[in-house]
């Protein structure tokens, strides 16, 4: 296994590279602003880039995956819930990206966006259960994502809900790694340490130990900051809206 993070400023963001060195193969997750340093990572670990995964339609940054994607003859993946102006390689839940003997397994996690997806990431040369979660805006270190940027705040909540059930039943072991951390506009109560593992959070993470919906939806509903300066321009950019359209 190869893990390479990358911790964004402007726009606040992580991005991720991994996969398996062994088969050449690997991924890139959520990536921002300039595709050099992807390229430069990819040719130092010895991995192609086969596949290039936007975990949702971002509403706080242009996307850089189609760029990379094209760039470097991978798939671009989007959930086949995405609704995008564009082709893309469409996965459902439980769908599996091979990577050698490294496979990233997906999971359908609506609530932050309807289109949202983590990804369950296993290498088969340790175990055969996965050994962490690449969880994009759903779960955060410290909170969850804020819900009302591509829906109802409340009907995004209850999705939400549910998406945070499926997760907490993962091993409490799970390294959880997210799509941000303190200073995105996509949470409230951020912390800037930029991983986490379920049972952490589990533990400590206000949103994540709420039980009940209704209070689950009352709570992340409550104090919503202000949108991300233009999140609905950036949102349908990324969705495939021509600059003057947008």
């Amino acid at each position: 296994m190869i893990l390479r993070q990358f911790l964004h400023l402007d726009p606040i963001g992580i991005s991720y590279l991994f996969g398996c060195g062994g088969h050449a193969s690997g991924a890139v997750v959520d990536p921002v602003g300039d595709i050099a340093p992807y390229l430069r990572a990819s040719e130092e670990t010895g991995m192609r880039i086969k596949f290039v995964v936007d975990t949702h339609i971002h509403a706080d940054h242009l996307s850089a995956g189609r760029q990379l994607a094209e760039a470097t003859g991978a798939d671009y993946v989007l959930s086949s819930r995405a609704q995008v102006a564009f082709p893309f390689r469409a996965v459902e839940d439980d769908d599996v990206l091979p990577l050698g003997n490294v496979i990233a397994t997906i999971m359908h996690t609506p609530g932050h966006t309807p289109e949202h997806l983590c990804l369950l990431v296993t290498d088969r040369t340790r175990a055969d259960e996965p050994w962490f979660v690449l969880t994009g805006h759903t779960l955060m270190v410290g909170d969850l994502g804020r819900t009302e940027l591509a829906s109802s705040a409340e009907q995004g909540a209850s999705d939400l809900f549910r998406s945070i059930q499926r997760l907490g039943d993962l091993p409490d072991y799970m390294e959880v790694l997210p799509g941000a951390y303190a200073g995105s506009v996509c949470g409230r109560r951020l912390s800037g340490k930029p991983s986490s593992t379920i049972g952490f959070e589990k533990r400590h993470n206000a949103a994540f130990r709420i039980a009940d919906e209704a209070e689950f939806v009352r709570f992340m509903t409550a104090e919503i900051p202000p949108a991300p300066p233009e999140a609905a321009r950036l949102r349908a950019l990324n969705a495939g809206a021509t600059a003057a359209a947008a």
